[in-house]
């Protein structure tokens, strides 16, 4: 593993996020990957404001006998966004993409902003 995923402030190549990103999902509980259905991670240099991760799609639980033949949903995630947050606020880069991607795939679920809050999740 690359000496810069581990220090915490380090702007790192698109290639080592898409490493910590594919890590992420792989130490995801097993009850939780193997429901992702239709779902594609995909990394973009960065957002307008200070949006680090995007959820678009048909959350599961809004899904009917309907859904078929569709694009898969997508979960962004916003490198050069969630590397200046990281700086701002010292939180290592890993564990944002790791907190990141579990939070959209939350919204894959169907589960709400608000309900996360509510559950302290952040």
């Amino acid at each position: 593993m690359p000496y810069c995923l581990a220090v915490k402030y380090s702007y790192m190549t698109r290639k080592e996020f898409e490493v910590l990103a594919r890590n992420a999902l792989e130490g995801l509980p097993g009850e939780f990957k193997d429901r992702l259905q239709n779902v594609d991670v995909v990394i973009e240099e960065k957002s307008k404001g200070r949006l680090l991760g995007l959820y678009r799609g048909v959350p599961l639980k809004n899904r009917t006998h309907y859904y078929g033949m569709v694009m898969p949903d997508k979960i962004v995630l916003y490198q050069q966004n969630i590397e200046q947050a990281c700086k701002d606020t010292g939180i290592g880069i890993r564990e944002e993409v790791k907190h990141v991607i579990q939070h959209e795939i939350a919204h894959h679920f169907g589960i709400s902003d608000k309900r996360l809050k509510d559950l302290g999740v952040y």
